[in-house]
């Protein structure tokens, strides 16, 4: 939503101090000459390269200098806006910080200093006296002439484009999020890439724009290169639920909510992970995985300012699949005061976020243990449903063997899947699949063709978690009765 009414009160309030938030500095500028032309004051503009500039474009003498800068402010005559871009270095300056609290207090009602920088930490100094404005991204409607604008430029360098009117707001779309120099860049990126530009650009935009908002290191984007629900092994009451909410999606008549996510507990190794890369895929989304346990930083605060930030960027890069992997990690002591308050302070900025996301993110959370889970994670409306993710049956196993065997070129058929299935009961997916790997290097070793009788010994030589950890997962199976619904 535009805020830029909210900057236009602020310079025509006495607000004496604005720190902006942007690292668009030509797009502010634009959009503040127009709230200052309407307001009839003028406009200076300082940077550490230039110094201090007036309207017409003259620079003051000797204002590279901020302090400087600051001392000629305070004479210039009423009626003015001044701003300092890249504000951040010198509001690290307590000497700078000061000389800035000082300068505010002089200034007349209809003059206002403004402080760009693309992260409003405020020193606590200015607390009192700074008001803080966020430049927000551009919205559909700039977005939308940007692609126009755009599509008319390769035109004219003679490359094909494949827009029309009606396809317009959808390719737009894809850039929401973006500054207006990241919307271009990658729109040039997409036509160069193929040779052209059209609606088939819109699944790499998609995830060119995920790989933008994935760079810190908290969110990861994932490849979705697997296979489609037919591909799962079991989980024949979660496939049938997300089957039926993809035939919902694709029908926009039908008026109904989105899907919001889900919760999938149970037995490690048994397809959770795998659930959420072919949502991903299927619905041809990016798939970002944040980790909670990458979060926590020894700083104060510094831990829920990693949250908001990853999820703020995740509302970017809408609709996209968030794969939040072993949930349990971020958020298992809220309930305490363990470590400071820090757990509870992060599920509150997550349930919040929860509450309040844009519908074209679908949450994908896998927990392993629940146990820890807070109650008010767990509370119905919170996710669509809770899974519980438990072993493979007989049926469920021959389908994994099935596809292991055939996604290494094997030909099922040749193996004795029944013998097979006899032998691994109590057997996760990936506990199959690992038998399978050992199995195909012991023969490669042996320089023989894969058998039978080489996954037989694998499978043997392997203690599955139902036994190594049969009291866990028989508590995990308690657990569900009451509280999840059976995948």
């Amino acid at each position: 939503m535009d805020n830029s009414a909210d900057l236009k009160v602020l310079l025509a309030s006495p607000a004496s101090l604005v720190i902006v938030e942007t690292d668009e500095e030509d797009r502010f500028m634009n959009l503040l000459r127009s709230i200052a032309s309407e307001l009839k004051i003028d406009v200076w503009h300082w940077s550490s390269a230039s110094g201090l500039t007036n309207n017409s474009g003259a620079t003051m003498y000797q204002t590279q200098n901020p302090h400087q800068a600051l001392n000629w402010v305070a004479d210039v005559q009423p009626g003015a806006v001044f701003v300092f871009a890249d504000a951040h270095p010198i509001l690290g300056d307590s000497y700078v910080v000061r000389k800035i609290k000082e300068t505010a207090a002089q200034l007349s009602p209809d003059q206002t200093l403004v402080l760009t920088t693309p992260a409003a930490e405020v020193p606590p100094e200015l607390g009192s006296v700074a008001h803080v404005w966020a430049l927000r991204p551009p919205g559909l409607d700039e977005l939308t002439e940007l692609v126009r604008r755009t599509a008319h430029d390769l035109v004219a360098r003679n490359f094909p484009v494949a827009i029309d009117e009606a396809s317009l707001p959808s390719l737009a779309g894809t850039l929401r999020g973006l500054s207006i120099s990241q919307a271009e860049r990658l729109i040039q990126q997409a036509a160069f890439a193929d040779g052209a530009l059209g609606s088939s650009d819109i699944p790499s935009l998609r995830n060119a724009k995920a790989a933008l908002f994935t760079s810190d290191g908290i969110l990861e984007l994932m490849e979705a290169n697997v296979g489609t629900l037919d591909t799962v092994g079991g989980l024949n009451g979660l496939k049938q639920w997300l089957r039926v909410r993809i035939k919902a999606q694709a029908m926009p008549a039908a008026n109904l909510p989105p899907p919001r996510g889900i919760l999938l507990t149970g037995v490690p190794g048994c397809g959770k992970s795998y659930i959420a890369k072919t949502l991903a895929r299927t619905w041809e989304q990016p798939l970002v995985l944040l980790d909670p346990s990458r979060l926590y930083s020894k700083y104060i605060g510094e831990s829920e300012s990693r949250l908001a930030k990853a999820l703020t960027a995740v509302d970017a890069m809408s609709p996209a699949v968030l794969w939040i992997d072993e949930i349990e990690k971020g958020f298992a002591t809220a309930g305490s005061d363990s470590d400071g308050g820090t757990s509870r302070r992060l599920l509150g900025t997550f349930l919040r976020w929860m509450q309040d996301r844009p519908d074209g993110v679908f949450v994908v959370a896998t927990a392993n243990n629940v146990n820890g889970l807070p109650p008010e994670l767990l509370r119905k409306g919170r996710f669509d449903e809770i899974f519980f993710v438990d072993l493979p049956d007989d049926e469920a196993r021959r389908d994994i063997f099935v596809h292991h065997l055939q996604s290494r070129d094997h030909v099922p058929d040749h193996f004795d899947l029944g013998e097979l299935v006899k032998a691994s009961p109590g057997y996760s997916g990936a506990e199959i699949e690992a038998a399978i790997v050992g199995a195909t290097y012991r023969a490669f070793a042996d320089d023989a063709p894969l058998g039978t009788s080489n996954v037989l010994e694998e499978l043997a030589a392997t203690v599955p978690l139902s036994r190594s950890r049969a009291e866990s997962v028989a508590a995990l199976r308690a657990w569900a009765t009451s509280r999840a619904v059976r995948a």
